[in-house]
């Protein structure tokens, strides 16, 4: 398989998912505002999206994707067929146990999760309920993962990259339609959550038997494959879920500021999960299985190699993306969420956040392609331990800088720890002797800066006065938005073509 032609079919997945996101948050946003049930909503959410990252996307995902393969290419098909059996019947067991366990101490994980809602008892109740509705969304979801990462493997990667887009379906029509019918209203967006879930693993299924790897039954506890991937991945849960970690330790900060700054802080996040999802999590899903497969055949150049095309791809598609946000923070926000509830205030708040986060997206997105690098090869203790100095950076940061930027603070140490993370991850692929970079960077990197350069004063000059986006129709923004867009990306790939940049240059086929 082609991997750029890969590429480009998950980022349309995800394109449509994240399309479907933004539909998601407007109409949030225009039925719910930002205010007392949408901080509780995002809060209810967070967390267990939080422990979604923890057991499924990240340490899972990165520790059970390298095990996978290398029983695929050394083990035969009834050896994999039993270790997927055993791992799913050992993760469901733990994802309902912990679930049980969520549901039961809900008031004590709100309260350490956003202890300044204590001080509001209607805000903390309602958080609680809420919470106890989308806690069980972390089962399904966790074996949607599962079922992702088996999936990838077999280079099956269309299902698992537009299974996202339930979920943001089940959110828009049940907000729409079935708000009415909860009180509040907005715990219906809880409800949302849980059915996401079940709809998501719902269409994995048949998927799975088509290959022959949908799991059966089998809970043996001292699996040998098994016990290997809970070796990696007990300590990938710090290391590969890091950001979530400060982004929740972001809500603790945000709960005692003023009311809003938790939803600000989500809407910003969203706009940055368009291009983290669209270009990261596409090349970390599409590079970790050749890479684990290269490392299991000992091929240490094509290794090498394969990681030098994804920092390329990352830098080209990144780079453009981060000035972009930065530049066009009030036409996007106001595009997609300036509406019904939600105030000229709430724009300026928004974009705020963004503006900080924006800073740290080209290290967001780094890190997503530099991590599977040590994933690939069962190397756990290198990433972790950048993460954790991470993390203790990112707090350090969010003390300095929360009292003169308030909740743009916490979004910039966010993005400047994501920095650190990707630029420490660097340095040790190079040290290791796993990367090592193949000729021409310099040129390469001059070129993109001149195209990006030219992209940022084309768009600038073309969104004029923000006070206009604030003014302006609905419709009337959403054809300015796209128009500006199109125009930058035009201007973008253009100068790249003039430099030299084709696209033969950047095909690679799969490990």
């Amino acid at each position: 398989m082609n991997l750029l032609r890969a590429l480009a079919t998950i980022s349309g997945m995800t394109l449509i998912s994240r399309i479907l996101g933004f539909v998601r948050d407007a109409v949030i946003a225009r039925l719910f505002g930002a205010g007392l049930y949408t901080d509780a909503f995002f809060v209810a959410f967070r967390i267990p999206n939080l422990l979604r990252r923890l057991f499924a996307e990240g340490a899972f995902a990165q520790a059970f994707v390298p095990v996978l393969a290398e029983y695929k290419t050394r083990e035969g098909e009834a050896q994999t067929r039993r270790l997927v059996d055993r791992t799913a019947t050992m993760l469901s067991v733990a994802l309902v146990a912990v679930t049980a366990l969520g549901i039961a101490v809900a008031p004590l994980i709100v309260y350490v999760g956003a202890p300044g809602f204590a001080a509001e008892p209607a805000k903390f109740d309602v958080t609680v309920s809420m919470l106890r509705v989308t806690f069980p969304y972390i089962i399904f979801i966790s074996l949607v993962s599962l079922a992702g990462g088996i999936l990838n493997t077999w280079s099956r990667f269309v299902i698992p990259a537009f299974t996202p887009t339930v979920l943001n379906l089940s959110f828009i029509v049940c907000a729409l339609y079935a708000a009415p019918y909860f009180n509040p209203p907005a715990m219906v967006l809880a409800w949302a959550v849980l059915l996401g879930g079940v709809l998501q693993l719902a269409i994995q299924l048949p998927a799975l038997a088509a290959i022959g790897m949908l799991p059966r039954p089998s809970l043996v506890y001292n699996d040998p494959g098994v016990r290997r991937i809970l070796m990696l991945m007990a300590p990938a849960v710090v290391g590969v879920s890091v950001g979530q970690i400060s982004l929740l330790i972001n809500t603790i900060f945000a709960s005692f500021l003023e009311s809003g700054s938790v939803s600000w802080l989500y809407y910003a996040d969203r706009l940055m999960e368009f291009p983290t999802g669209l270009l990261g999590v596409a090349l970390g899903t599409i590079l970790l299985p050749s890479l684990a497969k290269y490392h299991s055949e000992a091929a240490t150049d094509e290794y090498s190699r394969l990681l030098d095309w994804g920092l390329r791809l990352t830098l080209m598609l990144a780079l453009p993306a981060a000035a972009a946000l930065a530049v066009l923070g009030v036409p996007l926000v106001t595009t997609l969420f300036h509406y019904g509830e939600f105030a000229a205030r709430d724009v300026w708040m928004t974009r705020q956040a963004l503006a900080a986060y924006s800073v740290g997206l080209l290290g967001l997105i780094l890190v997503k392609v530099l991590a599977p690098g040590f994933y690939a090869r069962q190397n756990i203790r290198t990433p972790v331990k950048i993460a954790i100095l991470t993390l203790l950076a990112t707090q350090a940061m969010n003390a300095v800088l929360i009292m003169p930027l308030r909740h743009a603070g916490l979004a910039l140490a966010i993005g400047l720890g994501a920095c650190l993370n990707a630029g420490l991850l660097y340095r040790q692929l190079r040290e290791h002797g796993i990367y090592r970079p193949q000729p021409g960077w310099l040129a390469f990197f001059l070129k993109l800066l001149a195209a990006v350069a030219a992209m940022s004063g084309g768009v600038w000059v073309a969104m004029g006065p923000e006070q206009w986006w604030l003014a302006a129709s609905g419709a009337t923004r959403a054809l300015a938005l796209s128009a500006i867009v199109a125009g930058g990306g035009a201007v973008y790939f253009a100068c790249l073509w003039l430099l030299g940049f084709r696209v033969n240059d950047f095909r690679r086929k799969a490990a």
